[in-house]
């Protein structure tokens, strides 16, 4: 086993949104997202490559100015630096991976 392996305590970023570090290594990071009704996660970027999977609810993900409706057993990937955004269309949860390890989440 290598680095952190048991959830961190959940953390509101704002916007209806709160999030949990469920594991991570310096290479790669697990988070759980929760999406309250009209969550939004404002536009921003970052380097790190990001993969989200739709526990449950229905998202409507804006990558580099492309819309993309996905909802509960759905994926899709976020290119490094993209500028990206995500907001509830209904109450739900993520999962997302970010590779290598975002260390302002810690």
């Amino acid at each position: 086993m290598t680095d952190r392996q048991n959830p961190l305590p959940w953390v509101e970023t704002g916007g209806g949104v709160s999030r949990r570090v469920l594991s991570h290594s310096p290479e790669v990071m697990l988070v759980e997202f929760r999406f309250g009704p009209d969550g939004f996660g404002a536009p921003h970027h970052h380097p790190h490559i990001q993969a989200t999977y739709v526990r449950e609810g229905r998202f409507e993900f804006t990558i580099d100015g492309v819309a993309h409706v996905i909802s509960a057993g759905d994926t899709l990937i976020v290119p490094s630096n993209a500028v990206h955004s995500c907001r509830a269309l209904e109450p739900g949860t993520l999962i997302d991976v970010f590779t290598p390890r975002r260390d302002d989440f810690l």
